[in-house]
């Protein structure tokens, strides 16, 4: 099992300086890659980018780059610029992202997700290998038939032709999909006690193209708060939950609610939401159950940690990949250190 970091993307409680000052510890550890997110504020090209030309070992990878926020094509071009500049490390995760954000903040309908995801990769996958992108689908046409546009190939080599892509999947649809079309599964609240449901639609989509899970990266990202006492660390966790279980989506599509629901959580889940959406957040953060938090995240000291890190191992994790909840930068490399340090304790990690 290997090491990332997930970074997110900017808040009014981060900057661009402490990413990539993470991110360039993260390379002198040797961690595998770094992923940066985007919502409806700072992009993960951009910051991909900027880290990429200040790192020299550490993959860099989009956790996501939206779907309905650039064309294929557009999305082709990005990736294969940003696998030139790093010298061939990057990695494509991409996610339908979720109605509100689709059809607010990017006005795309979010209708049939799972088949404009199948389509939105394939021409992706054209295009980074330099084929003629000719493509003729429910949801994109290209060229257009009733007008002056020809087939385009990519206008240069990029280092290769094909570039790692992910899916963010939730559902157990999303994730058979994953499993068909994917090199690796974007993961969130992945709780290694529930993982062989997950695993057994992933595996679903790999059957489908004649592969089992072999060379198929799982990918969680898992939240890591180090510290003597594992109920204190959960409480830095608490309101992160709270937000995806009770805030995301709206009440009748919430991904990670339903996520929720199906480890086990319903009453929970349903109480969260319920409160949330009354804009009673910190009610809603506190009835998100304590064994809800400690299953899905990495709590306590170093040895717990390294225990935790087995338990993921041998329920599929390829990638591990942490998110810090720390207060500055210092903690952060800190926590960085103490992650690489339990991974070797561990005995799991390549």
């Amino acid at each position: 099992m290997r090491l990332g970091l997930s970074l997110g993307y900017q808040t009014a409680w981060s900057t661009p300086a402490d990413h990539l000052a993470l991110a360039q510890e993260a390379d002198r550890l040797g961690y595998s890659v770094v992923w940066a997110a985007e919502a409806y504020g700072s992009d993960s090209p951009s910051m991909l980018a900027w880290m990429a030309g200040q790192t020299e070992r550490i993959d860099v990878g989009a956790a996501v780059m939206q779907i309905p926020a650039r064309t294929p094509a557009a999305t082709a071009m990005t990736a294969a610029t940003i696998d030139a500049l790093s010298g061939g490390r990057f990695r494509l995760g991409l996610g339908v992202s979720g109605p509100q954000v689709s059809e607010g903040w990017h006005g795309v309908r979010f209708a049939k997700p799972l088949a404009r995801t199948r389509e939105f990769v394939d021409i992706v996958k054209l295009a980074i290998a330099r084929k003629e992108v000719a493509y003729d689908g429910e949801h994109y046409t290209l060229p257009l038939p009733d007008g002056p546009g020809k087939a385009l190939r990519l206008g240069f080599h990029p280092p290769r032709e094909h570039i790692p892509i992910y899916l963010a999947a939730v559902g157990p649809k999303n994730l058979e999909l994953a499993g068909e079309i994917a090199d690796g599964w974007l993961a969130v609240f992945y709780a290694p006690e529930f993982a062989e449901e997950q695993l057994a639609s992933v595996r679903a989509g790999r059957a489908k193209v004649g592969k089992d899970l072999a060379g198929f990266d799982v990918v969680p990202s898992v939240p890591v708060v180090i510290g003597d006492d594992v109920a204190s660390c959960a409480e830095l966790v608490r309101w992160y939950a709270a937000l995806y279980v009770g805030g995301m989506g709206s009440r009748q599509q919430n991904f990670y609610n339903q996520l929720a629901t199906r480890m086990g959580y319903g009453d929970a889940a349903r109480e969260v939401q319920e409160l949330y959406l009354a804009k009673r957040q910190r009610d809603a953060a506190a009835a998100v159950p304590m064994e809800f938090i400690d299953r899905t995240s990495l709590l306590g000291p170093k040895e717990r940690i390294a225990e935790r890190m087995r338990e993921y191992a041998a329920a599929g994790v390829t990638t591990l990949s942490v998110t810090l909840f720390v207060a500055d930068r210092d903690s952060g490399v800190q926590t960085l250190r103490t992650v690489a340090e339990a991974l070797d304790l561990s005995g799991v990690g390549e």
